[in-house]
């Protein structure tokens, strides 16, 4: 069930911005990006509420919890931390399995509207009947989630359910809305905590807002 808008922490582009220099930046970064909108401080304590919001809402069943790469893996190492000490429905700890998916459909800023998934056909038989928990980064438009979600129906798992770290809200979306949000973002490309721009930024802690600089300079 896509989660409430309520439930999430909404990230409002005026009152989230902080300088550069009230935090740690890289100076490889120092203009390659204009704000920070979510430092990493913030970024963590949300993640151990979600831990323990997902954890609480399955039974004694196994769940595959799956990272959808490359953006999604730092969230997908802190939640999966943070859910081996949280409690399910009978106050027990969550038994999980990890895998990983790679999932590809952005080129510079844009999505291209192609979505590339690595799993085999064969990889994604192993997936019948299981309890399956998608980490990703960001849902930005929607379509690439919902194409993956249409893939994976063909193969009998008992049940999907999303994490995403970020929500964008941007004219662009589908309208689809995962089951946990962490943050819903303004229509910015954002940077870091393992969100890239054509592979740069993902060693970058906190949440920024690119600048055009950075845009300029790692465009390819």
């Amino acid at each position: 069930m896509p989660m409430e808008p309520k439930q999430w922490i909404d990230v409002v582009e005026d009152k989230f911005k902080y300088d550069l220099d009230h935090f740690l930046i890289p100076s490889h970064y120092q203009n390659d990006v204009q704000s920070i909108l979510i430092p990493h401080g913030l970024i963590m304590d949300r993640i151990a509420k979600l831990a323990q919001m997902i954890a609480s809402e399955y039974d004694d069943e196994r769940v595959v919890v799956c990272c959808v790469l490359k953006g999604g893996h730092q969230f997908f190492s802190d939640l999966t931390r943070y859910m081996k000490k949280a409690l399910n429905k009978q106050g027990k700890s969550v038994p999980m399995t990890l895998d990983f998916i790679r999932v590809k459909s952005y080129e510079n800023d844009a999505s291209t509207g192609n979505v590339h998934i690595s799993m085999t056909d064969k990889e994604l038989r192993e997936l019948k009947g299981k309890n399956l928990l998608l980490v990703e980064d960001i849902i930005d438009t929607g379509n690439t989630m919902k194409r993956l979600l249409e893939t994976l129906s063909k193969y009998e798992v008992k049940s999907v359910k999303v994490a995403s770290l970020l929500l964008k809200k941007t004219p662009k979306s589908c309208g689809y809305v995962p089951d946990y949000v962490g943050f819903a973002v303004p229509d910015l490309f954002v940077v870091g905590y393992c969100l890239d721009y054509n592979d740069i930024f993902r060693d970058l802690d906190h949440i920024c807002a690119i600048s055009d600089v950075g845009k300029a300079k790692y465009a390819i």
